[in-house]
Protein backbone atom coordinates (compact mmCIF):
# COMPACT_ATOMS: atom_id res chain seq x y z
CA UNK A 1 0.00 0.00 0.00
CA UNK A 2 1.21 3.51 -0.80
CA UNK A 3 0.74 6.84 0.95
CA UNK A 4 1.36 10.43 -0.08
CA UNK A 5 3.22 12.09 2.76
CA UNK A 6 3.66 15.87 2.84
CA UNK A 7 6.43 16.90 5.21
CA UNK A 8 8.10 20.14 6.22
CA UNK A 9 11.75 19.70 7.06
CA UNK A 10 14.88 21.81 7.52
CA UNK A 11 16.48 22.79 4.23
CA UNK A 12 19.95 21.61 5.15
CA UNK A 13 22.24 18.76 4.08
CA UNK A 14 21.34 15.41 5.58
CA UNK A 15 17.72 16.19 6.48
CA UNK A 16 16.21 14.14 3.68
CA UNK A 17 18.63 11.28 4.31
CA UNK A 18 17.72 11.19 7.98
CA UNK A 19 14.03 11.16 7.04
CA UNK A 20 14.59 8.28 4.62
CA UNK A 21 16.35 6.27 7.33
CA UNK A 22 13.56 6.96 9.81
CA UNK A 23 10.87 5.88 7.35
CA UNK A 24 12.90 2.82 6.42
CA UNK A 25 13.01 1.80 10.06
CA UNK A 26 9.25 1.16 9.93
CA UNK A 27 9.43 -0.68 6.62
CA UNK A 28 8.55 2.21 4.31
CA UNK A 29 10.20 2.66 0.91
CA UNK A 30 10.27 6.10 -0.74
CA UNK A 31 9.04 5.71 -4.33
CA UNK A 32 9.15 9.35 -5.42
CA UNK A 33 9.79 12.84 -4.09
CA UNK A 34 8.54 16.22 -5.29
CA UNK A 35 9.73 19.52 -3.84
CA UNK A 36 6.54 21.51 -3.27
CA UNK A 37 8.08 24.64 -1.82
CA UNK A 38 11.29 26.07 -0.40
CA UNK A 39 11.45 28.91 2.07
CA UNK A 40 13.86 30.51 4.53
CA UNK A 41 15.57 27.48 6.00
CA UNK A 42 12.83 24.95 5.29
CA UNK A 43 11.47 22.77 2.49
CA UNK A 44 8.07 21.18 1.91
CA UNK A 45 8.25 17.84 0.09
CA UNK A 46 5.68 15.36 -1.15
CA UNK A 47 6.86 11.77 -0.74
CA UNK A 48 5.10 8.72 -2.11
CA UNK A 49 6.01 5.87 0.23
CA UNK A 50 5.16 2.19 0.03
CA UNK A 51 4.51 0.33 3.27
CA UNK A 52 3.96 -3.32 4.18
CA UNK A 53 0.36 -4.65 4.17
CA UNK A 54 -1.70 -3.61 7.20
CA UNK A 55 0.84 -0.98 8.22
CA UNK A 56 -0.74 1.94 10.08
CA UNK A 57 -0.29 5.50 8.75
CA UNK A 58 0.44 6.63 12.33
CA UNK A 59 3.72 4.73 12.25
CA UNK A 60 4.87 6.86 9.29
CA UNK A 61 3.99 10.07 11.12
CA UNK A 62 5.75 8.95 14.30
CA UNK A 63 8.85 7.88 12.37
CA UNK A 64 9.05 11.11 10.36
CA UNK A 65 8.53 13.39 13.35
CA UNK A 66 11.16 11.54 15.34
CA UNK A 67 13.62 13.65 13.31
CA UNK A 68 14.30 17.06 14.81
CA UNK A 69 12.34 19.92 13.20
CA UNK A 70 10.41 17.62 10.84
CA UNK A 71 6.64 18.06 10.74
CA UNK A 72 4.08 16.00 8.82
CA UNK A 73 1.53 18.30 7.17
CA UNK A 74 -0.70 15.50 5.87
CA UNK A 75 -0.85 11.84 4.91
CA UNK A 76 -3.23 10.34 2.36
CA UNK A 77 -3.60 6.99 0.61
CA UNK A 78 -2.01 7.16 -2.82
CA UNK A 79 -3.10 5.12 -5.81
CA UNK A 80 -1.87 7.31 -8.66
CA UNK A 81 0.60 6.37 -11.35
CA UNK A 82 4.07 7.69 -10.68
CA UNK A 83 5.23 10.04 -13.41
CA UNK A 84 7.92 12.68 -13.15
CA UNK A 85 6.48 14.55 -16.17
CA UNK A 86 2.84 14.62 -15.13
CA UNK A 87 1.93 18.06 -16.44
CA UNK A 88 3.47 17.45 -19.87
CA UNK A 89 1.68 14.12 -20.17
CA UNK A 90 -1.69 15.68 -19.34
CA UNK A 91 -1.18 18.56 -21.78
CA UNK A 92 -0.36 16.03 -24.50
CA UNK A 93 -3.48 14.01 -23.65
CA UNK A 94 -5.66 17.13 -23.88
CA UNK A 95 -4.06 18.19 -27.18
CA UNK A 96 -4.53 14.77 -28.79
CA UNK A 97 -8.06 14.15 -27.50
CA UNK A 98 -10.70 13.80 -30.20
CA UNK A 99 -13.71 14.24 -27.98
CA UNK A 100 -14.29 16.50 -24.97
CA UNK A 101 -10.90 17.97 -24.13
CA UNK A 102 -12.21 19.66 -20.99
CA UNK A 103 -13.29 16.28 -19.63
CA UNK A 104 -9.81 14.90 -20.33
CA UNK A 105 -8.38 17.85 -18.40
CA UNK A 106 -10.51 17.43 -15.27
CA UNK A 107 -10.07 13.65 -15.31
CA UNK A 108 -6.28 14.03 -15.27
CA UNK A 109 -5.83 17.09 -13.06
CA UNK A 110 -6.35 15.34 -9.69
CA UNK A 111 -3.53 12.90 -10.44
CA UNK A 112 -1.21 15.58 -11.77
CA UNK A 113 -1.80 18.13 -9.02
CA UNK A 114 -2.49 15.63 -6.23
CA UNK A 115 -5.95 16.75 -5.24
CA UNK A 116 -9.26 14.99 -4.61
CA UNK A 117 -11.26 16.38 -7.52
CA UNK A 118 -11.44 19.02 -10.24
CA UNK A 119 -14.15 20.81 -12.21
CA UNK A 120 -14.55 23.43 -14.94
CA UNK A 121 -16.88 26.30 -14.04
CA UNK A 122 -18.39 28.89 -16.40
CA UNK A 123 -20.83 31.78 -16.12
CA UNK A 124 -24.26 31.64 -17.77
CA UNK A 125 -27.49 33.66 -17.67
CA UNK A 126 -28.40 32.01 -14.36
CA UNK A 127 -24.95 32.47 -12.84
CA UNK A 128 -22.07 30.05 -12.34
CA UNK A 129 -22.48 26.42 -13.39
CA UNK A 130 -20.36 23.30 -13.73
CA UNK A 131 -19.32 22.48 -17.29
CA UNK A 132 -17.56 19.18 -16.53
CA UNK A 133 -16.23 17.45 -13.43
CA UNK A 134 -13.87 14.61 -12.60
CA UNK A 135 -15.43 11.30 -11.51
CA UNK A 136 -14.56 12.15 -7.90
CA UNK A 137 -16.13 15.64 -7.99
CA UNK A 138 -18.91 16.10 -5.41
CA UNK A 139 -22.50 15.79 -6.62
CA UNK A 140 -23.39 18.93 -4.68
CA UNK A 141 -22.45 21.96 -6.77
CA UNK A 142 -21.88 25.55 -5.79
CA UNK A 143 -24.92 27.68 -6.53
CA UNK A 144 -22.85 30.82 -7.03
CA UNK A 145 -19.29 31.98 -7.59
CA UNK A 146 -18.96 35.60 -6.44
CA UNK A 147 -15.21 35.46 -7.16
CA UNK A 148 -15.84 35.14 -10.91
CA UNK A 149 -14.71 36.42 -13.36
CA UNK A 150 -11.23 35.34 -12.32
CA UNK A 151 -8.10 37.12 -13.49
CA UNK A 152 -5.35 35.03 -11.90
CA UNK A 153 -4.84 31.78 -9.94
CA UNK A 154 -6.02 31.98 -6.35
CA UNK A 155 -6.83 30.09 -3.18
CA UNK A 156 -10.47 30.45 -2.14
CA UNK A 157 -11.82 30.75 1.38
CA UNK A 158 -13.19 27.26 2.14
CA UNK A 159 -15.59 28.70 4.74
CA UNK A 160 -17.15 31.37 2.50
CA UNK A 161 -20.95 31.52 2.30
CA UNK A 162 -21.09 30.33 -1.31
CA UNK A 163 -19.24 27.07 -0.44
CA UNK A 164 -21.72 24.15 -0.12
CA UNK A 165 -22.03 22.91 3.46
CA UNK A 166 -20.92 19.39 2.58
CA UNK A 167 -17.67 20.80 1.16
CA UNK A 168 -17.12 22.66 4.42
CA UNK A 169 -17.92 19.56 6.47
CA UNK A 170 -15.16 17.72 4.60
CA UNK A 171 -12.71 20.62 5.19
CA UNK A 172 -12.22 20.97 1.43
CA UNK A 173 -9.40 23.29 0.41
CA UNK A 174 -10.06 25.11 -2.88
CA UNK A 175 -7.85 26.59 -5.58
CA UNK A 176 -8.82 28.04 -8.95
CA UNK A 177 -7.21 29.33 -12.13
CA UNK A 178 -8.64 30.96 -15.28
CA UNK A 179 -8.56 29.01 -18.53
CA UNK A 180 -7.04 31.83 -20.55
CA UNK A 181 -9.59 34.39 -21.74
CA UNK A 182 -12.44 31.89 -22.13
CA UNK A 183 -14.19 32.97 -18.94
CA UNK A 184 -14.02 29.39 -17.71
CA UNK A 185 -12.20 28.43 -14.52
CA UNK A 186 -10.42 25.23 -13.47
CA UNK A 187 -11.24 24.48 -9.82
CA UNK A 188 -9.39 22.03 -7.58
CA UNK A 189 -10.76 20.51 -4.39
CA UNK A 190 -8.67 18.83 -1.72
CA UNK A 191 -10.96 17.34 0.96
CA UNK A 192 -9.26 17.21 4.35
CA UNK A 193 -6.33 19.35 3.22
CA UNK A 194 -3.55 20.17 3.33
CA UNK A 195 -3.70 23.84 2.37
CA UNK A 196 -2.56 24.80 -1.11
CA UNK A 197 0.96 26.14 -1.11
CA UNK A 198 1.84 29.18 -3.29
CA UNK A 199 3.96 26.97 -5.54
CA UNK A 200 0.99 24.63 -6.10
CA UNK A 201 -1.24 27.55 -7.06
CA UNK A 202 1.48 28.70 -9.47
CA UNK A 203 1.63 25.20 -11.03
CA UNK A 204 -2.15 25.24 -11.40
CA UNK A 205 -1.94 28.61 -13.16
CA UNK A 206 0.78 27.46 -15.56
CA UNK A 207 -1.13 24.29 -16.41
CA UNK A 208 -4.42 26.14 -16.99
CA UNK A 209 -2.68 28.74 -19.12
CA UNK A 210 -0.95 26.20 -21.34
CA UNK A 211 -4.09 24.11 -21.71
CA UNK A 212 -6.07 27.22 -22.67
CA UNK A 213 -3.56 27.83 -25.47
CA UNK A 214 -3.86 24.22 -26.61
CA UNK A 215 -7.66 24.50 -26.65
CA UNK A 216 -7.33 27.53 -28.86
Amino acid sequence: MSFLLRVQLPDRPGSLGALAVALGSVGADILSLDVVERGAGFAVDDLVVEVPPNALPDTLITAAESISDVRVDSIRPYSGVLDTHRELELIDQVASARDDRLQVLVDGAPRVLRVGWSTIIDMGPQGAYRVVGSPSAPETQAGSAPWMPLEKPAVLDPEAEWVPQIWRDMDTKLAVAPLGNTGKVLMLGRPGGPDFRPSEVARLGYLAGIVATVLG
